[in-house]
């Protein structure tokens, strides 16, 4: 299977909007990612992005077309030595092998181009598939904050996974 990253385009702006409004893919996402999300949030976001040098967040795509997203947030003060992950697959593409690859890239483009030594990914409680692919990349569980995330008016534990450039 071939996966690449390339950063995303004004082009990719309805297929962002059409996976984003899908409940299962929103459902696992923080709640500043609006929903139902509009066309005019993937424009800004895809304009905002277009400016950051090096790039932080990408398209994921297979041979044909895209099939997720996958990006970076630069910590600050003195968290400057982490970086936060974030990822997603549409869900017609849910178990293919996808993120695992995507993550495995990213990885490597983060240590690659950025000062910086943990890579840090929150999962919440039911992203189970999640979880395994960041174990699979050679991330550890560090922590479990216990009832930690409210999504949907739920208490979900939040699994905080991390990946060290020095151990």
């Amino acid at each position: 299977m071939y996966i690449s990253l390339r950063p995303w385009t004004l082009e990719d702006a309805a297929t962002l909007t059409a996976y984003f409004n899908n409940i299962s893919i929103w459902n696992n996402f923080r709640d500043y990612v609006h929903h139902p999300y509009l066309l005019d949030d993937a424009e800004e976001f895809i304009t905002s992005q277009a400016a950051l040098f090096p790039t932080l967040n990408f398209a994921i795509l297979n041979e044909q077309e895209i099939v997720g997203g996958i990006g970076i947030v630069l910590q600050e003060d003195i968290y400057k030595m982490n970086v936060e992950l974030a990822y997603w697959v549409a869900e017609p593409f849910w178990g293919c092998g996808i993120a695992t690859i995507a993550v495995e890239l990213m990885t490597n483009y983060v240590f690659e181009t950025f000062a910086v030594n943990r890579i840090v990914a929150e999962v919440f409680d039911p992203n189970k598939a999640s979880m395994r692919v960041l174990e699979k990349n050679g991330y550890f569980l560090e922590c479990v904050r216990r009832k930690g995330v409210l999504k949907n008016e739920v208490l979900l534990d939040d699994f905080v996974w991390v990946k060290q450039r020095i151990q």
